[in-house]
């Protein structure tokens, strides 16, 4: 009896000592500009071989879908050009990856911050629109126009990511990057995931939402703005008028697809009609802070409570 269970004491040791014993991991990396953080539950040789993972796919996506890029005919550009166009046409246009002449226009990519005349806007306006984009063999676009594919390639590296993990045998975990982000499993208190959502006008939450197996994005006027003569002006653009939208604080979505919570996030928060939108994506469901501070849920209901 004793010989069995020195044998069995070894052989505990010896999975501890491989990094076999299954544990929470957490760790930081700096992608798209902002802190990922990566929390799962394996074993340290896994975590090892996740974090190599996230960071491959991260640097990937971001290369690809930079601001700078031209890779307009690679299958993964395809198919995210098509995920957005998706959401394009069921927007009504409110959701657009064309913008990028406007937040150019507006000082949000140099910093420096201008309000352009209405000649300017309407200028620019010219070069905005996926209806003006053609496909040949890739995706064709009209002299000066620029794609900005930042309210949704986070979301698909996310996903990615995500997946990718799954696939390897963690079974819980938790990738956030600046607010966008996807759970799974159990949190290490054996319970769905609690995700703070961030309050757009002072320091701290303003409510929590429990979710497991789903992801969650953020989009509000408080990430990229400037004041000028009293007015707030952000980067958030309604593409059909060429200003700042109007009219919310924050939007956030939560549903199966982190890319998809991404755009909708981005797509509410520019459009006056959001309850039409939500009604075409049922998995999906949303919280609006309006002009006002005021809450409002459509779509799925997920569990909420406000912060304390």
């Amino acid at each position: 009896m004793a010989k069995k269970l020195i044998l069995l004491l070894l052989i505990c040791a010896l999975f501890i000592c491989c990094g076999i014993e299954k544990k929470w991991h957490t760790s930081t990396l700096l992608v798209f500009d902002t802190l990922c953080q990566i929390r799962v539950f394996c074993s340290s040789s896994t975590f090892k071989t996740a974090k190599k993972e996230v960071n491959r796919i991260f640097t990937e996506i971001e290369s690809r879908f930079s601001p700078d890029s031209e890779d307009y005919a690679s299958p993964m550009v395809i198919d995210l050009y098509y995920r957005a166009l998706h959401v394009y046409h069921d927007s009504d246009g409110c959701f657009d990856i064309t913008v990028a002449p406007l937040t150019r226009l507006w000082g949000f990519l140099s910093k420096s911050y201008s309000v352009p005349t209405q000649d300017q806007i309407d200028s620019v306006l010219e070069q905005v629109g996926m209806e003006k984009i053609k496909e040949n063999n890739g995706i064709l676009l009209l002299p000066g126009m620029k794609l900005d594919w930042g309210a949704i390639a986070k979301g698909l590296a996310i996903d990615l990511a995500s997946r990718s993990l799954i696939e390897v045998g963690i079974s819980r975990g938790f990738i956030n990057a600046g607010g966008d982000l996807y759970c799974w499993g159990k949190n290490p208190d054996n319970q769905d995931w609690n995700i703070g959502i961030e309050h757009p006008r002072t320091e701290g939450i303003f409510g929590i939402l429990s979710i497991s197996e789903r992801g969650a994005a953020t989009t509000g006027d408080y990430q990229r703005f400037f004041i000028r003569d009293g007015i707030r002006y952000h980067h958030i653009f309604d593409p059909r008028t060429g200003y700042p939208a109007p009219g919310k604080q924050s939007v956030t979505v939560c549903g199966p697809e982190t890319l998809i919570c991404d755009a909708l996030s981005t797509a509410l928060f520019v459009s006056k009609e959001p309850k039409k939108i939500m009604d075409k994506y049922p998995e999906y469901g949303a919280i609006i802070v309006d002009s006002e501070g005021n809450l409002s849920f459509m779509g799925k209901s997920y569990p909420f409570r406000p912060a304390e």
